[in-house]
């Protein structure tokens, strides 16, 4: 037990001597693939990233994302009533800063499904370039996969504006 503790102590420390950076992400999402009802999607992310080198920043994220359906009609006088999704993704992150201005990302984790009621979730990816407008703001461009458990994938491609702390 003490040994863990030491460890502990010892990682904490050593995250927080190197360079840490913050940052909140909005983006508007638009349905690929198999959903024809998809209206729009709002994201918002949160990224809490260490520097790793001068090119890699290593990290977590979490984020709340919902996508409004609308009705799906079958025939004029027969309409499915299709509820709106949010999930709520975790997931380690990954960053390689190309350049001062361009960088390469992607994000794994998993997704809780958060309504409608039967939305369990699944395994979370999503790949992503970011150019950067000034040092606090980048435009990021995203494409957003959530594997769903029982078979079937839900994906969207995002864009939308990063802000850092």
């Amino acid at each position: 037990m003490k040994k863990i503790i030491v460890l502990g102590a010892f990682l904490i420390s050593t995250l927080s001597m190197n360079a840490q950076e913050a940052n909140v992400s909005l983006s508007g999402a638009l349905e690929f693939g198999q959903g024809e009802s998809l209206t729009f999607g709002l994201n918002l992310d949160l990224n809490y990233l260490w520097e790793a080198s001068e090119k890699f920043d290593f990290g977590l994220t979490a984020g709340y994302h919902y996508y409004f359906k609308e009705d799906y009609q079958l025939v004029p006088s027969t309409t499915i009533d299709v509820p709106d999704f949010s999930f709520l993704p975790l997931a380690a992150a990954a960053r390689f800063n190309a350049t001062e201005k361009l960088t390469f990302g992607a994000d794994i984790g998993y997704a809780l499904g958060i309504s409608p009621s039967g939305n369990n979730g699944g395994f979370y990816y999503a790949p992503k370039v970011q150019f950067g407008v000034t040092p606090t703001l980048d435009i990021v461009f995203a494409y957003k996969v959530i594997t769903f458990d029982g078979g079937g994938s839900f994906d969207v491609a995002n864009i939308g504006l990063e802000f850092g702390f």
